[in-house]
């Protein structure tokens, strides 16, 4: 904590080189199962940095030892520059909002927003200029005297949110803070935060197991399974050039289409695919991968674009109507296609449910210009 604070906002130093945070091989094993495996990350200053995978990946257990509540196997956490691994929580310098808010009942908004001051012993004039601000920051005035139960779910965060920053920490964890939201109330948490993080200038780790509140809020994610690292990526890397099949399956919908061979002849490069044929790539692919080897293609629904009956092309493969899935401005639908299985088409608007009916034939075009190669083993 900074022994005096200067009157502006409640700034952080904004983006600069260095790192924040730096994860040195840390492991946490729960008796004989891995929560988390030898994870080794660097956080540069002024990161918003997420760490997204499916429940139980450790992603919040790795969020627990970086805030001090969960204590490591092995390995080292520093902040700052200082090693904090065996520090109290509540000398690291750290804010943290729960999933919960963890906001204490019996005090208003402003206690709530003032206790770590407190708890600091900032004089209380001091208190009271900081408390003001982030109540300003966080859009509060007027609930300064009301009860965390007289408050609804978006002003609980933005509670949790200004008790947090308040106290002008070195870094800012936010473990999954969106998931008790209804989904518009979400939405506009995610611009906020956004907005928050862009006037703070705050190195977040933020943690989710929403694939769209990543892309949407990081600089980079840091997609994990079962206690490891996946990879490391900034948003739009890691939803075009996925590290595995893991990462290209939980980023978003894919159609991942069965092991094929590469094929390349007279400078034209193929995909074989048993009982389908060749799909041939616009250009030879950039992946390394050798004329005979085994890999997978997989390839977004956006990049599978249905067609006329009748309509001929060396990608265009054919299958039925299995089901159609409305959301408004685009639907999608399910085509199982022979030798491939299902594959999902997105598209605009909702023509495609009366001029292509459950059960009916439709016609697929492939964009493998967009295709992702992966190796099989991947």
């Amino acid at each position: 904590m900074p022994e005096t604070m200067t009157e502006t906002a409640i700034i952080h130093p904004s983006k600069e080189a260095g790192s924040a945070v730096d994860i040195v091989r840390v492991r946490k094993d729960f008796g004989s199962a891995v929560g988390v495996a030898d994870v080794s990350l660097t956080i540069r200053n002024g990161e918003f940095v997420t760490l997204l995978g499916p429940s139980g990946c450790g992603k919040s257990t790795l969020l627990g030892m970086i805030a001090g509540f969960v204590t490591p196997t092995a390995g080292k956490i520093v902040v700052d520059g200082a090693d904090i691994t065996d520090l109290e929580p509540y000398r690291r310098d750290i804010g943290m909002v729960f999933q919960s808010y963890a906001l204490f009942p019996h005090m208003n908004v402003h206690d709530n927003i003032a206790f770590g001051l407190r708890m600091r012993k900032l004089p209380a004039a001091q208190v009271e200029k900081e408390v003001a601000r982030a109540i300003a920051m966080m859009k509060l005035e007027g609930f300064e005297a009301r009860r965390v139960r007289q408050l609804s779910g978006g002003q609980q965060q933005r509670v949790a949110l200004a008790r947090a920053i308040v106290i002008r920490p070195k870094v800012l964890l936010l473990d999954e803070p969106l998931s008790a939201l209804d989904k518009n109330l979400r939405a506009q948490m995610q611009v906020e935060l956004s907005e928050l993080h862009r006037k703070t200038g705050l190195t977040t780790i933020f943690v989710t197991h929403d694939q769209g509140e990543a892309l949407s809020l990081s600089d980079r994610i840091v997609v994990m399974n079962k206690g490891a690292v996946q990879q490391v990526a900034a948003p739009i890397e890691l939803y075009r050039q996925p590290a595995n099949g893991f990462v290209a399956s939980f980023i978003g919908e894919i159609n991942a289409l069965p092991p094929g061979r590469c094929e390349l002849k007279d400078g034209t490069a193929s995909l074989v695919l048993p009982g389908v044929g060749p799909l041939v790539f616009p250009t030879a692919p950039a992946t390394g991968f050798a004329p005979g080897r085994q890999v997978r293609a997989f390839l977004r629904p956006e990049h599978v674009r249905p067609v006329l009956a009748g309509e001929a092309g060396p990608n265009v493969v054919t299958g039925k109507v299995e089901a159609h899935i409305y959301q408004g401005s685009h639907t999608i639908t399910r085509v199982v296609v022979e030798g491939i299985g299902l594959v999902e088409t997105r598209v605009t608007g909702a023509e495609i449910v009366a001029s292509a009916p459950v059960g009916a034939s439709l016609g697929l075009a492939f964009d493998l210009s967009e295709a992702v190669l992966l190796d099989t083993a991947d």
